[in-house]
């Protein structure tokens, strides 16, 4: 059994992975602020505190671990695109890994492997339609995800020269029931609206938030991995065909198809509205030939059992 370290251990991602460790018996220390009062808590849960604008790191916690998952990092779509927050999602990132680094500077650790999250961000658009799926050798693309993907993962690279495996995973769109885009999927259809962004044509590379778990505990157990990896399902669906398919799910056939116009997402969302009507189509055939295997495959797959769960956050 493994101590596993989680930067970003209390967000979307963070918190079931956390349960998926769990599970398998492994020890979890979660980097923090500010150490929760709460005492309803896992006997195999720790906190360490860690401040990243301070660079201060409890070296206690990475004396103790022997595996980092580096999650941590500000939502890249929680708030408008200002120039102040452009940065916060960019530092968030680098200097993160710039704290983890100086820690692992010191030899008197056991850390064997860090995995760190990247975003398939890093890929521009779709050069046309149906085009062949974005591979993890393409270059970076020159807008503001793309340059963002670029020094978030040149940041962690330095780890390999200590002579510690790196694992990165590009993470495509996370389906959950606990927040993050499906949340946002949903909300129209409490109003009985599948609301399809634009067309509805561009491309969405997904991964139920399970898989993704899976994935992560693929990179401590299989010493083998190492380097970049795309972290999507095998089937990327249109906006069209996911929106219709989640509406089936919870509403049966009581829905109205929607289309929200461009111009409105661009009111709405301002710069950050590029994202969400940007087709991008990624593979994920060099994580599959490792052997790794989806549990949902499919979106009918992965939002039927989505659907069938309640959410545990609000």
């Amino acid at each position: 059994m493994q101590t596993v370290l989680i930067s970003g251990g209390t967000g979307l991602v963070g918190k079931q992975l956390t349960k998926h460790l769990l599970k398998l018996g492994h020890q979890v220390i979660i980097l923090t602020r500010k150490i929760p009062n709460s005492k309803l808590t896992h006997p195999n849960i720790s906190y360490a505190l860690w401040n990243i604008a301070d660079q201060t790191i409890d070296i206690n916690a990475i004396q103790k671990a022997t595996c980092i998952i580096h999650l941590a990092g500000a939502g890249v779509v929680d708030k408008k695109w200002t120039a102040a927050y452009k940065d916060e999602i960019v530092s968030s990132r680098t200097q993160s890994s710039l704290l983890i680094l100086k820690a692992l500077s010191n030899p008197t650790h056991s850390i064997k492997t860090v995995i760190s999250a990247s975003a398939i961000g890093w890929y521009g658009e779709d050069a046309s339609p149906n085009a062949k799926g974005f591979v993890e050798t393409d270059p970076a693309a020159t807008g503001f995800l793309g340059e963002t993907c670029k020094k978030w993962e040149e940041s962690i690279a330095p780890v390999e020269q200590l002579g510690i495996r790196l694992v990165k995973f590009r993470i495509g769109i996370v389906l959950s029931n606990d927040g993050g885009a499906l949340a946002e999927f949903k909300k129209p259809l409490q109003l009985g609206v599948a609301g399809i962004l634009g067309a509805g044509n561009q491309m969405v590379s997904w991964i139920h938030i399970d898989d993704l778990c899976r994935l992560f505990i693929e990179g401590i157990e299989n010493q083998q991995l190492a380097g970049t990896y795309n972290a999507v399902a095998p089937q990327p669906v249109s906006n069209k065909e996911l929106t219709i398919e989640l509406a089936h799910q919870i509403k049966g056939k009581f829905y109205i198809p929607l289309h929200v116009p461009k111009f409105i997402l661009k009111i709405m969302m301002g710069e950050r509205s590029i994202e969400v009507l940007k087709s991008t189509t990624v593979d994920c055939e060099k994580i599959k030939k490792t052997g790794f295997t989806f549990l949902y495959p499919s979106i009918e797959a992965a939002l039927h059992q989505l659907a069938k769960l309640k959410p545990e956050y609000n």
